[in-house]
């Protein structure tokens, strides 16, 4: 079957080169439009760098691809808006491209919901008034967070220079028992090549931003994407998804 191609909104720059890895392993093509704004985990900026004009405009870079799905692939600048404005956002999202569409924030629970999850632990780099919306936004959605560390990194910029070691000691330094799947939800940070490493450290689920981002464009469009180098979300070969 000829895998659909799926569009990606990337705001500036810093682990975007998840996308072409994804893209080797799983044989699909993942274009991405890179929008600039403010590089710091701030919300005020945050809710300036996920505006519909700003969307419009990733939407426009992207139609010369004609993808089958579009997604923000940016956490906070979508959670945010809260779960109502986060809704609006990816409704005005799929209006301008024209295909559905969604963001990394919704991409978390539609991949914890495929894996039977309810209790995460959350590892995010964020600031934690940041960090604490994104708890807020999971509650929303029935995802109940047992434990919420903060890294308190103040830009996307410097997210994206940890190493594999570094994302994999913050990873196990704050995972929790009581979790059913661990959450790292910032699409700043690279983390696909070390997934495996992470799942096999904590024996159980990871989920994080890029890789939630790439499977959510492909359930959209239709397609059960499976390549277990990317991790648990990703080896199972059918799945009931509730929605």
């Amino acid at each position: 079957m000829h895998s659909p191609t799926i569009g990606f909104i990337y705001p500036d720059h810093a682990a975007e080169d998840d996308y072409p890895r994804a893209a080797a392993l799983l044989g699909a093509a993942l274009p991405v439009a890179h929008i600039y704004g403010t590089d710091l985990h701030a919300i005020p900026e945050l809710l300036d760098l996920g505006s519909p004009e700003k969307l419009r405009r990733g939407a426009e870079l992207l139609a010369p691809d004609e993808p089958a799905a579009v997604v923000w692939a940016c956490t906070s600048g979508s959670f945010v808006y809260g779960p109502h404005g986060a809704r609006g956002q990816v409704e005005s999202l799929a209006e301008a491209a024209g295909v559905p569409a969604s963001s990394t924030s919704f991409a978390f629970v539609e991949a914890a919901r495929a894996l039977g999850v309810r209790r995460v632990a959350v590892v995010a780099s964020y600031p934690e008034d940041v960090a604490r919306l994104f708890v807020d936004f999971l509650a929303d959605a029935g995802i109940e967070v047992v434990s919420m560390s903060s890294a308190g990194i103040d830009t996307a910029a410097e997210v994206g220079t940890l190493t594999p070691d570094q994302v994999l000691t913050l990873a196990v330094t704050n995972d929790h028992a009581d979790a059913q799947a661990l959450l790292i939800p910032d699409t700043a940070m690279h983390t696909l090549e070390v997934l495996p490493k992470l799942e096999a450290a904590l024996g159980k689920p990871v989920l994080t931003a890029n890789q939630v981002t790439i499977w959510e464009g492909l359930r959209l469009a239709g397609v059960t994407p499976f390549a277990p180098e990317l991790g648990a979300l990703f080896a199972q070969e059918s799945r009931h998804v509730d929605h």
